[in-house]
């Protein structure tokens, strides 16, 4: 460019920057409440992004070949709607609205709003989402789109960004660029490295990363960045710009205790004063994207789903999953596995060695896993996540935000329960029924044989929001055949009779104990009903109201604490119905296991067949 051009660009990006900082203040102070500072830091960054190196059709938001912009400091908001208005995709009117109920512009960004594709209020996940949208990018779609991930320095105290530096170094994700900005205040004070930017550098270096440092204020440095950042090829890129919260306002630059907090109507009037320009609502070009298109897709084949053999096939429901994933593989072409390095033991390896393309490994990095498969769903892929039950505790609070971020992801823990024997306690997961329960919309399957496995596992790919299931350790028999069907919301009723005397409701391992309870009270001339209750949210309302109006009494058992799992969802249906509440027991795991057999476990835990037996007679005085 000429010095003509130059200055004339310079001032370009300085107009919107300041309208940037302007909105910013203005829809905070309409709103009572906000974070302006910690959008006036980055307005400059954001100003020539958006008018030189940003593709985006704000018109189709889905359009295949849009570049994905990710605000991980979600908080900055207030930055990303007044973008929004100066590119003509929201109005004036609608910026003001910030934070008002009913209002599309939430408090932290939510794909509410179309150019959204994921919630990123929970700091230190937009980056590790990032990688997903980039593997996606670079390995299914194969199209030339960019991901840009503005991060904050606060947010790089938490470990999930440097599992997802790790991650985009490992794949080579070119087509991630990060921008740090540097603006030294957190919360409550300095952050751990204020202005230390030779220490991230170093730390990104370490991490495979090319690397720029800048001053985050002046233009021809962060327009060289991006420019430099575009042409980098089999690295990630992390941008290192020094700025200064609060930028452009004299009584807030660099002051601390402005975190959050929105500016006075008389304080908003000298700011604005201080960034005054000669236009606050004008609209600027954005570039479109190319008009390519993602990779073909093959054919989907028919479903084959695998069968196993009733009363003769011991097949343990995580090596069902497996192979009803390989299966899935052939006939959902956009299915795409991970899995948190221990694919042997969820059987997620069959699905990897079949389709190598397809499948994703993430270490032991469960945030990344949940991460990275909530943004392959941004592109419109299945995506299926493993690992033990026990460490999806770990990525809760990504598995929460999928939720709030209309994420349509797939989980499968193995592992759970203490009839997983010898390993101990560590290893169990006990919570994960409550945990997924809790979810928004989610839905909670535990299969207890084989076929029941591999049905379940094709409903999934049918369902939207947070879906997992729950796979047990241990071989078990198979008691339902091949064509057996069974849909989200539904039970098996395996046992029952006109003189059923109460009803027991398992799911998993403990159907086949609650099965041998059956025949060992037969034989004793009681009789009980047995259902399968193998979808626990929803849980089959209609099942179990009818299970309680013929006999009045019912117990439940699982391999979980007594919080929160099957028989507090079993519990539930009648605090949601009008009618009498029956007798109901419930049989947990109350204690802190340790090692041991499997069935020296759930015999000291107190949900064996033998249990089972115990507290139906004490229910009926038969003791």
């Amino acid at each position: 460019m000429t010095t003509a051009q130059t200055s004339e660009k310079v001032q370009q990006w300085t107009n919107l920057a300041q309208q940037l900082r302007i909105d910013s203040i203005r829809c905070t102070t309409a709103a009572g409440s906000g974070h302006p500072t910690s959008s006036m830091s980055a307005a400059d960054l954001m100003a020539v992004l958006m008018t030189d190196y940003l593709h985006y059709d704000f018109d189709n938001p889905k359009h295949p070949n849009n570049d994905h912009l990710i605000f991980s400091k979600g908080h900055a908001s207030p930055l990303l709607y007044s973008m929004y208005k100066a590119a003509g995709a929201i109005t004036d009117d609608e910026l003001m609205t910030l934070r008002k109920f009913g209002s599309r512009l939430e408090g932290h960004p939510t794909p509410v709003l179309p150019w959204v594709d994921v919630a990123t209020g929970s700091l230190g996940q937009g980056l590790p989402i990032g990688v997903g949208i980039a593997l996606a990018g670079k390995y299914l779609d194969k199209l030339p789109y960019k991901v840009w991930v503005l991060l904050g320095d606060s947010e790089t105290a938490e470990g999930s960004i440097w599992e997802a530096f790790e991650h985009a170094s490992f794949y080579k994700l070119d087509n991630m660029i990060a921008i740090l900005d540097c603006n030294r205040l957190g919360q409550r004070g300095p952050t751990m490295l204020q202005w230390d930017t030779s220490a991230y550098e170093a730390r990104a270096k370490a991490f495979g990363w090319h690397t720029i440092v800048i001053d985050g204020h002046n233009y021809e440095e962060i327009n060289r960045a991006y420019a430099e950042a575009v042409q980098v090829t089999n690295v990630p890129t992390l941008i290192i710009a020094r700025t200064v919260k609060g930028k452009g306002v004299s009584f807030l630059e660099d002051v601390g205790g402005w975190h959050g907090k929105a500016l006075s109507s008389d304080k908003e009037e000298k700011a604005l004063e201080e960034l005054a320009t000669s236009s606050r609502s004008k609209v600027y070009t954005v570039q479109k994207p190319e008009d390519k298109q993602p990779v073909r897709l093959p054919e989907g084949q028919p479903i084959e789903l695998p069968t196993y053999e009733v009363n003769k096939d011991k097949v343990a429901t995580r090596k069902a999953y497996g192979d009803a994933l390989k299966a899935l593989g052939e006939a959902v072409p956009q299915l795409v596995a991970l899995d948190g390095e221990v694919s042997n033991s969820t059987y997620a390896e069959e699905f990897a060695k079949a389709f190598p393309n397809r499948y994703f490994e993430q270490y032991i990095a469960e945030q990344q896993m949940i991460a990275a498969a909530v943004g392959l769903s941004v592109r419109g892929y299945i995506p299926f996540a493993s690992t033990f039950a026990a460490f999806l505790t770990r990525a809760y609070d990504f598995i929460r935000m999928a939720a709030i971020s209309r994420a349509n992801i797939r989980l499968c823990g193995s592992h759970a329960g203490v009839s997983i024997g010898e390993d101990g306690p560590s290893q169990m997961a006990l919570e994960d029924l409550a945990m997924m329960r809790a979810v928004f919309g989610s839905t909670v399957l535990y299969p207890c044989d084989p076929n029941q496995t591999a049905q379940l596992a094709a409903e999934m790919t049918k369902h939207d929001g947070v879906v997992y299931m729950r796979t047990t350790r241990a071989a078990l028999p198979t008691i339902y055949a091949p064509d057996e069907t069974f849909s989200v919301g539904g039970s098996k009723v395996l046992r029952e009779s006109d003189a059923d005397q109460v009803a027991v409701i398992a799911a998993g391992i403990t159907v086949h104990e609650a099965l041998q309870a059956y025949d060992q009270l037969r034989s004793e001339g009681i009789t009980i009903r047995v259902i399968d209750a193998y979808s626990v949210k929803p849980i089959d309302n209609e099942t179990v109201l009818a299970a309680s109006q013929a006999v009045g009494k019912i117990i439940t058992v699982e391999d979980h604490w007594p919080e929160g799992g099957l028989g507090d969802a079993v519990t539930e249906v009648f605090t949601q119905s009008v009618g009498q509440f029956p007798q109901i027991a419930k049989l947990a795991v109350h204690s802190m296991p340790g090692s041991g057999t499997p069935a020296e476990l759930i015999e000291d835990a107190g949900i064996s067949a033998h249990h089972i037996v115990l507290a139906v007679k004490a229910m009926l005085n038969r003791l």
